[in-house]
């Protein structure tokens, strides 16, 4: 059995996570970065912590902290309980077992929430989704999508992926996306084709393995340059 999700929940990660999922060098953590989909992640909240700035994009941002809140508690048991049937599917070394993760979510997401008001105001939470943003051509250096794009390919077609990676290149240049499985913990099927549409558009396409891996296979990460 593997997670079972009709649509795009809150779930949220933390810089460490970030870090590996990404690969992110102390030069990438130095640069301009949005974060697409970053839903409730402490990522932006903790990057401003240490003196960084961090853009986070999501439509979740629009609504209020309770109804946030409120989506966040009515998704916590849902994934932790599936996670529990299908433990299997996962690898439990970053976390030790499906209470640590919810445990560690959960910590995350309310930091996230501590930070939201703030964070709206100094406007690094901004309520956008693909597969168009407001923002300049070049205005970041680095693009970051976690657990959105691939992750729901049931969810999201083939051409929401290719307008979602090419957006992410032209604000930032360079876009990083992880992971490349879906919720069934199998290789996504719109890899093959974005990458073999994106290479022939003339983008440069790389496939890295990182050092974390949660989804049993899911250690790769997809880096796309616009040349």
């Amino acid at each position: 059995m593997s997670v079972v999700l009709d649509e795009v929940v809150p779930w949220g990660r933390t810089l460490d996570e970030y870090r590996l999922l990404f690969d992110l060098s102390d030069e990438d953590i130095r640069s301009r970065i949005i974060g697409c989909g970053d839903g409730p992640a402490s990522f932006n909240a903790e990057m401003c912590e240490l003196g960084f700035r961090v853009t986070s994009v999501d439509p979740i941002y629009s609504l209020t902290r309770s109804d946030i809140e409120k989506r966040i508690a009515h998704t916590y048991p849902t994934i932790i309980d599936q996670c529990k049937t299908s433990r299997h599917n996962f690898i439990w070394s970053y976390f030790s077992d499906p209470d640590h993760l919810g445990a560690h979510r959960l910590a995350a997401m309310n930091r996230f929430l501590a930070d939201l008001e703030l964070g709206l105001r100094e406007r690094r939470y901004v309520p956008e989704s693909f597969p168009v943003l407001s923002f300049a051509t070049g205005e970041f250096d680095l693009a970051l999508c976690s657990h959105l794009l691939f992750l729901y390919s049931d969810q999201l077609s083939l051409e929401f992926h290719l307008d979602a990676v090419r957006e992410m290149c032209r604000v930032a240049g360079e876009a990083r996306i992880f992971p490349l499985l879906d919720l069934n913990c199998e290789v996504s099927r719109h890899i093959d084709p974005v990458v073999s549409q994106l290479c022939d558009e003339g983008y440069a396409v790389e496939l890295r393995p990182v050092s974390y891996e949660f989804q049993r296979g899911g250690n790769q990460m997809m880096k796309v340059v616009r040349r």
